[in-house]
């Protein structure tokens, strides 16, 4: 693995996931924490999000990579399929982590490839964490409507995104999430989109500890199919935040804490 000096106060990192080259940044020491951002962004935006929620706990090592297409992680021509970027960040999961057993956090389209590693690998995902999960079937997704702040701010991403739309929320987007749209590579995500449907996985439920996270507000994926899961995970705590969207990690901080926290715990118990 090759590592190299990022931008001023953190290291950046390229892993090599097979014949790929995948760019993270992490904080901390212990035990590793994954935290797979949505699409259309990168690693900046679950950094800003998830490191101020995790930094209080100790012995956890966060680690935040660009997923490919994305940031500082390219897609080469070999990737056609959500499956094979799914194997790439097993890849890199193997990779970074030593074959220590680790903990999974994922944000929308990051929450589907976390809940396919974790069907995968059972064994070596510790714990899984799903906040506003993108699934298949997703059903009953409500009308954007903005439910506080003046409205009118920003662009039209900012916009059709945060439900919460005052000037912090418009300054957390245009520091963390709008300056990664210049790093998309369009043409890879539209060829691995061609075929997203992840194959499925004859296993059995995952049973360790997963904290599931939806928004009930959220206008992107709705919440009725994470609401569904809770049903999959046999040790699963569900939450339905009101006043909450797609953003609902940007909009709802204090809350997320104080899951995250319960579901450490949880995992600290399994062993």
């Amino acid at each position: 693995m090759e590592i190299r000096v990022g931008r001023a106060g953190q290291m950046g990192h390229d892993g090599q996931a097979g014949q790929m080259t995948v760019h993270y940044v992490e904080h901390g020491t212990g035990r590793p924490v994954l935290v797979l951002h949505g699409a259309g962004v990168d690693h900046r935006e679950p950094e800003a999000c998830f490191e101020p929620l995790l930094d209080g706990a100790s012995g956890l090592r966060r680690i935040y990579p660009d997923l490919p297409g994305m940031g500082r992680t390219t897609a080469p021509g070999t990737l056609r399929s959500a499956d094979d970027v799914l194997d790439t960040l097993l890849a890199f999961a193997d990779e970074v982590t030593g074959g220590t057993p680790y903990l999974l956090v994922g944000h929308s389209a990051g929450a589907y490839f976390a809940q396919a590693m974790a069907a995968r690998r059972p064994a070596e995902v510790a714990g899984l964490a799903l906040v506003c999960p993108l699934l298949p079937g997703s059903r009953e997704v409500p009308e954007h409507r903005v439910v506080a702040g003046p409205g009118g701010l920003g662009d039209e991403v900012f916009r059709s995104y945060f439900v919460i739309q005052t000037p912090e929320m418009l300054e957390r987007y245009e520091r963390y999430v709008a300056p990664a749209a210049a790093l998309v590579d369009e043409s890879a995500l539209e060829r691995i989109g061609e075929q997203w449907t992840l194959a499925p996985v004859r296993a059995p439920a995952y049973a360790n500890p997963t904290l599931i996270v939806a928004g009930r507000m959220d206008s992107t994926v709705g919440y009725a199919a994470a609401a569904d899961l809770v049903d999959h995970y046999p040790h699963a705590t569900l939450a339905v935040a009101d006043d909450a969207g797609h953003a609902l990690p940007h909009e709802q901080p204090e809350l997320l804490r104080a899951l995250l926290v319960e579901w450490l715990a949880r995992v600290e118990r399994s062993g």
